[in-house]
């Protein structure tokens, strides 16, 4: 169909889009997205660690001994899915336990807190290379609850030699995590208006993160000044240690490619094989990245109605700029008049948008932002965007929400210090609506994520030098919503010369691992076998 308002009144088959544990990691959180916390709450300084690769930790936490159990299904901060994880094909079973870390790294002898841990053993042990240490990003994804289903997708190859191991970091799923509002109050954050047309809409979304604010501070006050990535970082040397494992074998996606250069910069000698995949760019702060996932998601979005205009049945068109055209319709409709769903919530303008960004972080779920779209237009029902938008902030099915959206706000809030006015927002919004005219409003908006939060962030950004590590792969995927791809060569430059090897995947999605058989061989041959590529390789599609 070319014209959804002349459809005949049919109800089509629509699938519902994959679950956070089916999504594994191809899908990834927004860094950046809708109106963000906001108040006038009064802040306080965390206390600064120093780096290098002394750490200043007692005798008992590195002699602790890991009490390694069956794994009981994910909680729902973590994400619940259908169950327990299931055993690898070649019948390899989840063990799951939990490392005791310091609250304050500054002060290691104070009090603790349980990391949550997941790892399956090595299937080959007569050839094993140690533990391969996996994070999914976010900040804020649940690693216990991610890599079963990503392992089963994309890691049997990596876990021939390697023990596979994640975490919930400090803030995140069942290591101590960051509580804001309950189910209800974050339904009603999530539908707030992330575009806001007039003061009156501003003061409103503000004065509801404001109530999210105090949410948190109410219900996790104690650890919101000690969820930053240098403490998350201090966290992975003591598992690394406490695995028995000499360097930290890393293999970090999205915020995980942060964590793992603050990692590499603070402990060098002790980095190992690392790969950085979907790269943070090191060298931007909240404006620049902001902006250029307007870019980025901009260009997803072209490339989708690109592969959808040559398609039969595509709701956008044969035209992707008329294409494009038609979304702005619909939100613009959607801002004024939502849509009904089945379960009794209303699709308006921030769900759809969400949706829309969910399916734009992967080419699997392009098909599922075809039948929402068309859902939309034809029937005026909004059940498949809404499950989108749904994914994208952690609801399930029963309507509980994980953690990962407030996880994402204090450790992101924690890292940078620096907090921005309405007022600049607006007079930013041009050079953002110029970059996207979809996703612009909507970024700029978000920079109001950490407005109001009542933890000073650290610095002004990341330092990821790392002149004593060995070579660290770092891959962009070319058409990366989320991560733009020039990240990957600052990131690659930033750690240094000899350090940072940088390898360009030519395809779509956040996240090259598995999206291309030339990138992974060129990762599993460096993590197997210590193949370092060339610097500046090249995998087509």
């Amino acid at each position: 169909m070319t014209d959804g308002a002349d459809a005949p009144p049919t109800r089509p088959q629509f699938s519902r889009p994959p679950s956070s544990r089916q999504r594994s990691r191809r899908t990834r959180i927004l860094r950046a997205g809708a109106l963000a916390a906001a108040g006038t709450l009064a802040a306080t300084a965390t206390a600064a660690c120093g780096s290098g690769d002394a750490s200043a930790r007692s005798g008992p936490l590195t002699e602790q001994r890991l009490d390694w159990e069956s794994c009981p299904a994910p909680s729902t901060l973590q994400g619940a899915g259908a169950g327990a994880p299931e055993p690898l094909p070649d019948g390899a079973a989840w063990e799951c336990s939990t490392l005791q870390v310091p609250l304050d790294w500054s002060n290691p002898d104070g009090k603790r807190i349980d990391v949550a841990l997941i790892r399956v053993k090595a299937k080959d042990q007569d050839r094993r290379l140690g533990s391969l240490v996996f994070n999914f990003g976010g900040p804020g994804a649940s690693g216990v609850a991610t890599l079963p289903s990503a392992a089963k997708e994309d890691y049997t190859t990596l876990h021939s030699r390697y023990d596979l191991v994640s975490f919930d970091p400090r803030g995140v799923g069942e290591s101590e995590a960051v509580r804001c509002l309950d189910d209800k109050g974050l339904d009603a954050l999530y539908a707030t208006d992330s575009t806001p047309d007039n003061a009156a809409e501003v003061r409103t979304g503000l004065a509801d993160a404001k109530k999210s604010v105090a949410a948190c501070v109410r219900n996790s006050g104690a650890v919101l000044p000690h969820v930053g990535t240098e403490s998350a970082a201090r966290d992975l040397d003591l598992l690394r240690e406490v695995l028995g494992d000499d360097k930290l074998n890393y293999f970090g996606i999205s915020y995980g490619t942060e964590l793992g250069a603050a990692y590499a910069h603070l402990f060098p000698r002790k980095a190992g094989r690392m790969v950085l995949d979907a790269v943070v760019d090191p060298t931007e702060n909240p404006e620049q990245g902001a902006l250029g996932q307007a870019k980025g998601f901009q260009l997803a979005l072209d490339s989708f109605l690109k592969d959808c205009a040559q398609k039969a049945s595509c709701p956008t068109g044969t035209d992707p700029e008329q294409g494009e055209q038609r979304i702005k319709d619909l939100l613009k409709q959607l801002d004024s008049t939502s849509l009904p769903t089945e379960d009794g919530r209303r699709l308006n303008q921030t769900h759809a948008l969400n949706g829309i960004v969910q399916a734009l972080y992967s080419q699997d779920l392009w098909p599922y932002l075809k039948q929402g779209l068309e859902e939309a237009q034809n029937l005026r029902t909004g059940n498949l965007l809404l499950a989108l938008s749904d994914s994208l902030t952690g609801r399930d099915q029963q309507g509980h929400y994980n953690n990962i959206q407030s996880a994402n706000t204090a450790i992101v809030c924690a890292d940078d210090k620096r907090r921005y006015t309405p007022d600049e927002v607006r007079a930013k919004l041009p050079e953002f609506r110029a970059a996207s005219p979809v996703f612009g409003d909507n970024l700029a908006w978000g920079l109001l994520q950490c407005t109001g939060w009542p933890v000073t962030g650290k610095a002004d950004g990341v330092d990821v030098s790392a002149p004593d590590a060995g070579p660290i792969l770092v891959v962009g995927n070319t058409g990366d919503p989320a991560t733009p791809y020039a990240g990957a060569k600052r990131m690659a430059e930033g750690l240094g010369k000899g350090v940072g090897i940088e390898v360009t995947n030519k395809g779509q999605g956040h996240g090259a691992y598995g999206n291309g058989s030339c990138v992974t061989k060129v990762i599993n041959a460096y993590l197997l076998d210590g193949k370092v590529p060339r610097n500046g390789t090249v995998c087509p599609t």
